[in-house]
């Protein structure tokens, strides 16, 4: 099945920290993108939402996602481990995941697009960066379709 082109997409953000979660909050309403961003704090979350398990059974309040926002650094199991078990599954080997993170080491760079990230991004430190990377990935997910399950 595609996404439909044009339609709000439903963003998981795995994502740790809360000072950056609530920047990227900010940055989405200064872009004025109306994208609904679920998040989770850490790779066993990630799981769990993607299963739809535990506190995600309710599809209703928690979709299943077009895109992952993932962070590379989070607790009980980081990034690498959630793209490798990501890519493993059936089900979600063409999930659309961005690695946003802020790692700039190439070697974390290659293994993330060796594990088949869709992209590799370093967090932008100011806000203005931000907002235009939140409305870049909007402008080129508003053209872009996208398999699901």
């Amino acid at each position: 099945m595609i996404v439909p082109v044009n339609r709000a997409l439903n963003i998981l953000l795995a994502e740790d920290n809360e000072d950056d979660v609530f920047l990227l909050r900010e940055a989405f309403k200064r872009a004025g993108v109306g994208t609904p961003l679920h998040r989770v704090a850490n790779g066993l979350e990630t799981q769990a939402y993607l299963k739809g398990e535990g506190a995600y059974a309710d599809r209703t309040t928690y979709p299943v996602p077009d895109i992952v926002l993932l962070d590379l650094n989070m607790p009980r199991m980081n990034g690498f481990e959630v793209l490798e078990w990501v890519r493993r599954d059936a089900q979600w080997s063409r999930l659309v995941v961005h690695v946003l993170t802020a790692s700039p080491r190439e070697t974390d760079i290659q293994r993330a697009y060796g594990l088949a990230a869709n992209s590799y991004v370093v967090k932008p430190t100011r806000i203005d960066e931000l907002v235009a990377f939140v409305t870049a990935l909007h402008q080129w997910h508003r053209f872009t379709a996208l398999p699901r399950g």
